[in-house]
């Protein structure tokens, strides 16, 4: 890695970084074909391992070290600066000392992400990227083998939605749905029950679908709100509700991934 020192925030070779916290500059620079933004060594050393590839990173003067043992091989630039001038170029104050810069990875097909998995997670219209961190952190923690994220759900590989899942949105391999009639045929046709989540009268428990748990299962949950679209329940082989009590009708998405996660966990 090259240690470069930069004390202007009007450096152009810091505009990767610039504004982040703009949702339309954020918008503009994480395009789904060209980079994302890691925070946090934790978070960058999991992004590398799971072999993707930094373009830069601007890191503060005593994260050096922590740095140098994650991408000390690797040709890139590595822009140590102080810190005010990371927070005026990044618009917020950076306590975890580095963010990368990373070059978004090729997206595999719903295929070659499901082969081999025995419990997969799809996450439908789920728009709020601090759900989709923390659903991903419970399909990693979980047992999850894959998770796969409808056209209209959240970016995974945004800021926040990275930052919330610790990074383990490169462990679980996952992808984006494309056509979800094809996905469905893709799933059935390598075995899988799909199960979806949603109060609906007809639905069993969580402990009834368990009772019933198939080889392959995937597990579909819908955004807060709105639920699950009436195309994905009416496609399901399933529909599981998990009972609750003290009159509460649902709990968040993440939440409920977990729970249901855990309980279809082999």
């Amino acid at each position: 890695m090259e240690l470069i020192s930069v004390a202007d925030a009007a450096d152009p070779r810091l505009d990767d970084y610039r504004g982040l916290t703009d949702t339309a500059l954020r918008t503009l620079r994480e395009p789904p074909d060209g980079l994302y933004i890691a925070e946090s060594t934790k978070v960058i050393a999991r992004a590398v391992a799971a072999g993707h590839r930094p373009r830069s990173l601007l890191v503060q003067e005593r994260r050096i070290e922590d740095v140098r043992g994650i991408v000390g091989a690797l040709d890139v630039p590595v822009y140590v600066v102080p810190d005010d001038v990371a927070e005026a170029v990044t618009g917020f104050a950076v306590h975890r000392g580095t963010i990368a810069s990373m070059h978004r990875p090729q997206l595999p097909t719903v295929r070659e992400v499901i082969q081999g998995a025995g419990l997969v997670l799809i996450l439908e219209n789920i728009g709020d990227h601090t759900n989709v961190g923390a659903a991903f952190r419970a399909a990693a923690g979980l047992g999850a083998d894959a998770v796969l994220v409808s056209p209209g759900g959240a970016d995974p590989l945004y800021r926040r939605s990275v930052r919330v899942s610790m990074g383990t949105v490169f462990q679980v391999p996952w992808t984006r749905i494309s056509d979800w009639t094809a996905t469905v045929a893709d799933l059935h046709a390598a075995g899988f029950d799909i199960a979806a989540l949603a109060l609906e009268d007809d639905a069993i428990t969580l402990d009834e679908y368990v009772d019933l748990r198939r080889e392959r299962v995937a597990v579909v949950m819908g955004a807060e709100g709105d639920g699950l679209s009436r195309t994905a329940i009416d496609s399901a082989d399933h529909v599981v509700t998990i009972p609750m009590s003290g009159g509460v009708d649902s709990l968040n998405v993440a939440s409920a991934a977990a729970v249901a996660l855990w309980a279809l966990k082999r």
